[in-house]
């Protein structure tokens, strides 16, 4: 009888051990290493054959064609943003959430439109056909050519897929399917594993665009192994607070387009609702004559966004000068309050400083530098800046201001959403040509920002 073997994985990246170890050796990380058993097949069982047609033979890149079009649309043209221009026929998309952030309604939205020229197959293992009936009422889906299946076990899956043979195909979620030639439990290591090949086999081999939904643990990460995220094409991760209303699509992975992409939703009583000029969203309720208060433009993927960053700098209580940040980078902060303070005349040694950004953006490029500046530099002040001013550049150890990438198309996104004065860096710009109404302040330095600003 063959004897049950016991693994360590790490939940950062992967790796697999014979033993515990309390740093992954892969990736460095301390304490990732997690238990796991595996069972020994059934006698009698056998492993998944693999779902292709016939055998593969070897091909010259001259013999592949690919003159027909494979991807198309999904109807929802922020979906579609976030995609890459549209869902791709014989892709494998996982889309990953917390659980009630709204995975299974956007999937069934999905449906909605996709029935209109396809058959879709909604395969759920976590509701009945009674509750996804009710559901689907509620967000007024209704379609001949969309099938529901209520199953957790994967081989009546695949059977269904081969009887009814679907175009696009829907699991919700991975976690809850498992093989009957795997003696895990429903959402284990291995389960997730062989479910997951047998989806990838099921959309290269028949054609099929397949979507699968992953939860999250409570680190943010897809729960499971990480490879499950190798193994799948595209990675699209839906955020958002459940207290609020609105939904963030963002794109991770995706080998058929770029990454970093986002959709943004609106979540109402009757489904999730596109947001086609997110800026707007963003910049909606924001004060009027308030000191420490900056608009910053970002790129995500190939958008330009539109952002309000907030500061708040108060004298400190304590011995250390406290220092928050939420949605800026951390170590980012400290580094732009000791410039501030080295390089732009800021006494910030005794204050105190919190940085936010609203809408539940992160700004990770180094654009959003010069704003958030500005905005510290504000509200050390007491001295509100422009209504109609914005700010883009990166700032250096030496206070200069540098210039960053994509630049035309976030000055043409600040003059559409009506403002008239940008702070941009004078460094590399000589040439820039400024749209319709929109003044360029070139500056040098931070100095020079925070006195032509202010």
């Amino acid at each position: 009888m063959a004897k049950t073997k016991t693994i360590f994985y790490c939940t950062a990246c992967g790796n697999e051990t014979p033993k515990w170890q309390g740093r992954c050796p892969a990736c460095g990380a301390w304490n990732t290493m997690a238990e796991h058993t595996e069972k020994p097949a059934a006698a009698g069982k056998a492993r998944p054959v693999s779902l292709l047609d016939g055998t593969r033979k070897p091909k010259t890149l001259s013999e592949v064609d690919i003159q027909t079009e494979i991807r198309f649309s999904t109807g929802i043209g922020e979906l579609d943003r976030v995609l890459g221009g549209g869902a791709v026929e014989g892709s494998l998309v996982l889309v990953g959430g917390a659980p009630g952030i709204g995975k299974s309604t956007l999937l069934l939205q999905i449906c909605a439109c996709l029935c209109r020229e396809r058959r879709v197959l909604y395969a759920s293992g976590e509701e009945s056909e009674r509750q996804l009936k009710l559901r689907a009422q509620r967000l007024k889906v209704d379609s001949e050519n969309l099938l529901i299946l209520s199953e957790t076990r994967l081989g009546d899956i695949l059977e269904a897929v081969e009887e009814s043979k679907p175009d696009v195909f829907i699991a919700d979620s991975i976690q809850t399917l498992y093989s009957e030639s795997n003696d895990s439990a429903p959402g284990s290591i291995s389960q997730v594993k062989d479910c997951t090949m047998s989806m990838m086999q099921l959309a290269k081999g028949k054609g099929i665009t397949v979507f699968v939904v992953g939860h999250i643990n409570k680190e943010g990460a897809i729960a499971g192994p990480k490879v499950l995220e190798h193994m799948v094409d595209c990675v699209l991760y839906f955020e958002g607070d459940q207290n609020g209303t609105y939904r963030l699509l963002r794109a991770v992975k995706n080998r058929f387009g770029s990454t970093n992409e986002i959709g943004v939703f609106e979540m109402g009583e009757a489904g999730l609702r596109e947001v086609p000029n997110p800026s707007e969203m963003l910049l909606a309720g924001r004060p009027q004559h308030a000191p420490g208060t900056c608009v910053a433009c970002i790129m995500e993927g190939t958008r330009p966004l539109l952002a309000e960053v907030q500061a708040l700098v108060t004298k400190t209580t304590f011995n250390v000068p406290r220092r928050t940040a939420n949605g800026f980078d951390f170590n980012r902060a400290v580094l732009l309050l000791a410039v501030l303070e080295k390089r732009g005349g800021l006494r910030l040694g005794t204050f105190d400083g919190y940085i936010n950004v609203v809408g539940g953006l992160f700004l990770d490029e180094p654009a959003a530098d010069l704003p958030v500046a500005l905005a510290v530099a504000s509200s050390y002040r007491d001295q509100s800046l422009p209504e109609d001013l914005a700010a883009v550049g990166e700032i250096g150890l030496a206070g200069e201001v540098r210039a960053v990438s994509h630049l035309s198309l976030r000055l043409s996104e600040i003059a559409r959403l009506g403002f008239h004065r940008c702070v941009i860096p004078r460094s590399g710009t000589e040439t820039l040509v400024a749209p319709k109404d929109l003044e360029l302040i070139r500056v040098r330095n931070v100095r020079e920002a925070i006195e032509f600003a202010l």
